[in-house]
């Protein structure tokens, strides 16, 4: 399938700096897929208008870390300033990045995150790495001087929240972004992006969709850094997915099942939640238990199993994320409720507004 169908230009002053405040309040685009698509506009503390009593609502918990890491190679008399977002953990003491610029850098060359003014070792402000790998797309496979608990304090302690470089070109990282940056749910560390949709929910909203019989239930999915990247490739057959590694339990397996036995709804939190547990879900639509990684690629003529409702945000033209909603809606659906989004002044990405689609019936 060729990746420029999935193109479309959208204006600079669309994209959000900020999240709406309070998150509840942002705006929702509401799409039901038919012969001519009916999109309705709302905002998203009307979600319960849109649940079921027996409808379960999924939520992805995983907490962005501070994935983003400023440091020093130094080679002979010469050094040169790095940047390494954290993507994929390996080992207790190694991690997959993206490195910026990755061409100063060789295997087995040594970068100080940190303070550089001291000798290299591992010393308290200050984190060493060295490059026992280098990839495609400036990835790169990083050996820390650190290892388990102790690189993770080190990390909390250096790092920088990870920023989509839509926002981070715009304006520096703040205060604020510390608490904007992570969802409701945000429990358990590992990711280096954040589950986007999951920002605007707010504690009277989940009190609200469970006044209404709406169950509420957790998985994990990572999320990587790769998941946001533009596809480069000219058809969607070259492109790779970056591994993310996720977990549904068997306890929320047996919830989703049951909902679906009694004809209740799965509403997915995000292309995250729903990754996750597309992945963990038989053809036959029952929902298993799951450990392990993903790398799932969901395009048009996918055939989903699980989801039947998609709470998710405005995405980059020529992304996975907007291949994934033009297979959930379909590819003209999502043409023009994109189209309307920008016509009528939606805010895009990830402290954006969000759409609440409905899967289209399969042909």
């Amino acid at each position: 399938m060729r990746v420029d169908i999935f193109d479309f230009m959208l204006p600079e002053d669309r994209i959000a700096l900020r999240p709406a405040e309070p998150r509840d309040s942002a705006r929702m685009l509401v799409v039901q897929p038919r012969g001519n698509p009916v999109l309705s506009d709302d905002i998203v503390r009307n979600i319960p208008h849109y649940l079921r009593p027996g409808d379960a609502l999924l939520v992805n918990d995983t907490r962005v870390i501070p994935a983003r890491l400023n440091g020093i190679r130094v080679r002979g008399e010469t050094t040169a300033h790095i940047e390494a977002t954290l993507h994929r953990r390996e080992t207790p003491s190694r991690w997959r990045a993206f490195l910026r610029p990755a061409k100063r850098v060789n295997v087995g060359e040594r970068i100080r995150f940190g303070d550089a003014s001291e000798s290299l070792a591992c010393l308290l402000g200050q984190l060493d790495a060295e490059v026992i790998e280098k990839g495609e797309g400036g990835e790169a496979i990083l050996e820390f001087a650190l290892a388990g608990a102790a690189l993770d304090d080190s990390i909390m302690a250096l790092g920088h929240m990870p920023l989509p470089p839509y926002i981070a070109g715009k304006r520096g990282e703040d205060s604020r972004d510390a608490n904007d940056y992570q969802t409701l749910f945000a429990e358990k560390p590992g990711a280096v992006a954040a589950p986007t949709a999951g920002l605007h929910y707010t504690p009277e909203l989940v009190a609200a969709i469970e006044a209404c019989g709406v169950s509420v239930h957790r998985v994990t999915l990572h999320v990587g850094a790769g998941t946001f990247l533009p596809v480069k490739a000219d058809d969607t057959s070259q492109h790779r997915m970056h591994a993310e590694y996720g977990v549904v339990t068997g306890e929320t397996a047996r919830a989703l099942n049951d909902t679906h036995a009694r004809g209740g709804r799965i509403l997915a939190t995000g292309t995250t939640s729903l990754r996750i547990l597309e992945s963990a879900t038989s053809e036959d639509g029952q929902v298993n238990a799951f450990a392990g990684d993903t790398s799932i690629f969901i395009t048009p003529g996918y055939r989903f199993r699980a989801v039947d409702l998609l709470l998710t945000n405005f995405h980059l033209p020529r992304s996975t994320l907007f291949m994934l909603v033009s297979a959930f809606s379909g590819l003209d659906c999502m043409r023009q409720a994109y189209a309307h989004a920008i016509a009528n002044d939606y805010r895009f990405y990830s402290y954006g507004d969000a759409c609440l689609l409905h899967r289209a019936d399969p042909e």
